[in-house]
């Protein structure tokens, strides 16, 4: 009893972050399904949407700011898109690119602005953020709520992909953008619909996320959105389900690093630590580099042929 006590933090802060690197990870593999882009800007937003709601929560009642921030990051990833991608829409990838990595910067630059480079403290959300006691080990009910919250929102994104007409649409400009274009399919309300749910998954991430980690900071999406990035790939970029599994391996793998040290001590394996939190981090590229050698594709990524 006393081990489960020992690990079960681990297990609970693995699964719950997870979750969250899965919802931010969606966003880059829908983009990615579609225009072939990583959307480098896609981090930003998701730390937009942590700083937007500190200042608003200043402002309005937490039942009004909460959906006001999932708004205006829908809009904000829509606006994005029409600002700095679809103008480069036949443009070299490498141009978009770039312009991604640009909105980025940009974003980072503005939030630097706004706060002075000072961390802003997340407010705390009621319900989500209070703590309970789970088989004796204390822990705020945002960690349990997450993975079930994120599985709901995965499979309404997938209802919605698989039975409206939006997502048909999706489907078809994923598969074949050229002959979708062709067979009069509106290209363009297509991909910016398809920014503005991603950045909508971002900010229901952001709220999770911070709520655990209430530190807001201008590059604070800068790690947390390479992981859900790592995800992606890891999972398979473009591939749904493979996102969100990528995130939960991930989130429990970096976990489980962070308490090794302490398990071992407790087993008797070490006399003290080694701190080998200060490699998480680093685990999760190692992760990346032996899934690349190993499955380049991802574990439910397609193979495809380049045409000659």
């Amino acid at each position: 009893m006393e081990f489960i006590e020992i690990i079960m933090p681990y297990i609970l802060a693995g699964i719950s972050v997870g979750g969250q690197y899965a919802l931010i990870s969606i966003g880059y593999t829908m983009v990615y399904g579609i225009l072939r882009l990583i959307n480098f800007a896609h981090g930003d937003i998701f730390m937009a949407a942590g700083l937007i709601m500190v200042y608003l929560a200043q402002a309005l009642p937490l039942y009004l700011a909460i959906p006001a921030v999932i708004l205006i990051i829908a809009i904000m990833g829509f606006s994005i898109e029409r600002a700095a991608y679809k103008p480069l829409r036949n443009s070299p990838r490498m141009s978009v690119m770039i312009s991604a990595i640009g909105v980025s910067y940009l974003l980072q630059n503005l939030a630097l602005y706004i706060t002075g480079g000072l961390t802003k403290n997340y407010p705390q959300i009621p319900w989500i953020s209070d703590s309970i006691t789970i088989l004796g080990v204390a822990t705020k009910r945002v960690t349990v709520v997450t993975p079930f919250f994120t599985a709901a929102l995965v499979v309404a994104l997938i209802l919605l992909i698989n039975h409206t007409k939006m997502g048909m649409a999706m489907r078809a400009v994923a598969k074949d953008f050229e002959t979708s274009q062709l067979m009069g399919i509106k290209i363009n309300n297509v991909i910016s619909a398809t920014f503005a749910i991603g950045s909508l998954l971002a900010a229901v991430g952001s709220m999770l996320y911070f709520t655990n980690y209430p530190g807001v900071f201008p590059t604070a999406g800068a790690m947390s959105g390479l992981k859900a990035f790592i995800a992606a790939v890891f999972g398979g970029i473009g591939s749904i389900p493979g996102a969100v599994l990528g995130g939960i391996i991930i989130g429990v793998s970096e976990s489980a690093i962070k308490g090794m040290d302490t398990v071992l001590v407790h087993m008797g394996v070490l006399s003290a630590p080694l701190e080998l939190a200060t490699f998480s981090d680093a685990f999760t590229f190692v992760l990346l580099i032996v899934i690349l050698v190993f499955k380049p594709a991802g574990l439910f990524g397609e193979k495809t042929a380049d045409k000659v």
